[in-house]
């Protein structure tokens, strides 16, 4: 049996890592929260508002050591990897509260340590070590990559690019396809404009109006230090089945650039961060898909079941068992369930649970526990009954983001507006039956005042501060969110 040294070599070094983590831990408990989603579902806003709370005090009475009064205090303290950037906190929150604007999307990995002081039931005074990871969501669709031949993802690139609304987005890109010759001699500009035009189809799945999410390779829409660079200049090809890429031709230079891409973005991801994550929230912005309509909502749990199968990658190696991710609760969040009434959001919760229970039966966890939660980190809206007719419809009251319509209406970003948005679907079965569902119309098929669900960009809300002091965020369900993920380590 042939060993790579180079891998041999690395593996070593990680599996130290793992073990310097693991003795860190039994003298200064630590927990490392991943926070991820895709593009636009909240993870900044999420994190803010967490560390926000636990700072400068917030109303969380299902987070039981902080309703209780067992937490004394949360402090900031340096964080402990010295390559990862820190999250910007103090301007997110500053942006949120003096602003009203929602902080920048995550486009990078970053990183923050908070450390809480808290009292066990019994009484002993004890400290955990919070690390908060936030990364982009698609990075994590990236992994499943690890497992594929370049020929195989691009079978079902091409695939995928050939159902439903992406067939037409792909219009340009497949006109391309259609001139190259794989077994042709590599060619550096023909590759170039299939690249770019790849990613353009990328990006233009990922407009509000479609809202696919199943999008990998995911640093093509977040290239960061990296554009321009070979690693991320390929694309799939229409190549012949049951045949090898000859030396120097197209195919095989996609081929190598594919597998670069593995090595220089995918791997040092899974090793240096995701398979250090001991707890793991992935947030879902499911009214984007219910905008966009049913192929949205479909391509949002196929993302989701790709998400799920991340947990349990890992090389068969004798390093494997410290290389393998140790994460033990999974949490996956409904976000933006202020732009729902209260009634609709155990629908809203119902719905994300069909998104990923098939996979989470599917999963070897390991004893992992999984959970779904509908949540707003920060609540923008109110409720209120609004009058039509002779009847009171539940409603909510927001103030709509400049240039948002409705109904023929623009909004200026000052007025605020009550709303009905709505009953969400009863019938699961019917909503992801395939082909089901013809009536159910998004975005992507017409206008925005003929969507049977039209959910406003609304601004965070106008915060009342007292003596001086930042106020609270407003939220819906954070605190449940706290429970699960870190509840059981402050007992």
């Amino acid at each position: 049996m042939a060993f790579n040294l180079s891998d041999l070599v690395e593996e070593t070094r990680l599996s130290l890592q793992a073990i310097a983590d693991y003795g860190d831990h039994l003298f200064n408990p630590t927990v490392r929260l991943g926070v991820t989603g895709l593009s636009r579902a909240g993870k900044t806003v999420f994190i803010t508002a967490l560390i926000h709370g636990l700072l400068r005090g917030g109303r969380f009475p299902v987070f039981e050591a902080f309703a209780t009064g067992r937490i004394a205090r949360a402090r900031l303290e340096p964080q402990p990897d010295d390559a990862v950037p820190r999250f910007a906190y103090e301007s997110h929150v500053r942006t949120l509260t003096e602003q009203r604007q929602w902080p920048q999307s995550t486009t990078d990995i970053s990183e923050l340590r908070l450390v809480i002081d808290y009292q066990r039931p019994n009484g002993a005074d004890r400290t955990l070590t919070l690390d908060i990871v936030d990364y982009p969501g698609e990075w994590l669709l990236d992994l499943p990559l690890l497992t594929k031949s370049y020929e195989a993802w691009s079978v079902e690139s091409l695939a995928l690019s050939r159902a439903g609304p992406r067939a037409r987005l792909a219009t340009e890109w497949h006109a391309h396809l259609a001139t190259l010759d794989p077994l042709a001699r590599a060619d550096e500009q023909a590759t170039l404009t299939s690249a770019r035009l790849f990613t353009d189809y990328l990006r233009a799945c990922r407009d509000e109006r479609f809202a696919m999410s199943l999008l990998p390779p995911g640093r093509f829409l977040m290239p960061g230090n990296l554009a321009g660079s070979p690693a991320l200049t390929f694309a799939p090809l229409s190549v012949p089945d049951e045949a090898t890429a000859p030396n120097g031709s197209l195919w095989a230079m996609m081929q190598r650039r594919y597998e670069a891409y593995k090595d220089v973005v995918v791997r040092p991801f899974f090793r240096d961060h995701f398979t250090r994550l001991d707890r793991q929230i992935v947030l879902v912005d499911a009214l984007a898909a219910f905008n966009a309509g049913p192929e949205a909502l479909h391509d949002l749990q196929a993302a989701l079941a790709g998400i799920l199968d991340c947990f349990r990658i890992g090389r068969s190696t004798f390093f494997s068992s410290l290389l393998r991710p140790r994460i033990d609760r999974i949490l996956f969040a409904a976000t933006k369930a202020d732009h729902l009434h209260h009634t609709s959001h155990d629908r809203l919760e119902a719905i994300l649970k069909r998104m990923v229970e098939r996979a989470v039966s599917q999963a070897e966890f390991s004893r992992a526990a999984v959970d779904v939660v509908a949540l707003s980190a920060v609540r923008a809206t109110r409720e209120a009954r609004v009058q039509r007719g002779h009847e009171q419809l539940p409603s909510i009251v927001g103030t709509p983001a400049e240039g948002e319509v409705a109904n023929g209406e623009a909004f200026d970003g000052a007025t605020e507006v009550a709303t009905f948005p709505g009953d969400l679907p009863t019938n699961l079965d019917e909503l992801f039956a395939t082909g089901a569902a013809p009536d159910f119309k998004g975005l992507s098929h017409g206008t925005a005042d003929h969507a049977d669900y039209r959910f406003l960009r609304l601004r965070p809300p106008r915060l009342e501060s007292s003596g001086g002091d930042t106020p609270y965020l407003p939220h819906i369900r954070l605190d449940r969110a706290l429970q699960f993920l870190i509840g059981d380590r402050l007992q």
